[in-house]
């Protein structure tokens, strides 16, 4: 059971490393971010700002408790991509020119928690598809600390 401090929202050191292949390229980006763990509905929230060259996007990560694990990023491009390991998910990814449906195919997942201090980490590997078309395979490595 998650202490009251999480209910309210802790501060949190985020680090988070993405490797992406597309087209026989790969591309790496990390980041250390603070951002605020919540409890809440039985769901955990991991909020932070990414920050780009052109400014910041928010970013919020929520854990359900069956392990489905989604990715909401809000800005110029809004994406919510839904890590079911179970099943493929449809996501609409909006751009300026307009919505391109994708597919996401989560091919491994994993979540675990640590107490004192609260932590945790989120591993997700995943492939990325439009109109049947592989775009891309995606790894996402997340750990936080309150």
């Amino acid at each position: 059971m998650p202490s009251n401090e999480l209910k309210n929202g802790l501060p949190a050191e985020i680090k988070m490393e993405t490797t992406y292949v597309q087209n026989g390229e790969t591309h790496h980006h990390s980041f250390e971010e603070n951002g605020r763990v919540v409890y809440m509905n039985s769901s955990y929230y991991i909020r932070f700002e990414e920050a780009h060259e052109l400014g910041s996007v928010p970013v919020t990560i929520k854990i359900n408790p069956d392990g489905v694990v989604q990715l909401i990023r809000r800005g110029e491009q809004t994406t919510r991509f839904v890590f079911d390991s179970d099943q493929k998910t449809e996501s609409n990814y909006r751009t300026p020119a307009g919505i391109i449906p994708l597919t996401v195919t989560t091919d491994d997942i994993r979540v675990s928690y640590y107490d004192r201090p609260f932590a945790g980490r989120i591993w997700v590997d995943y492939t990325l598809s439009a109109n049947h078309q592989k775009i891309g395979d995606y790894h996402i490595r997340l750990r936080f600390t309150t």
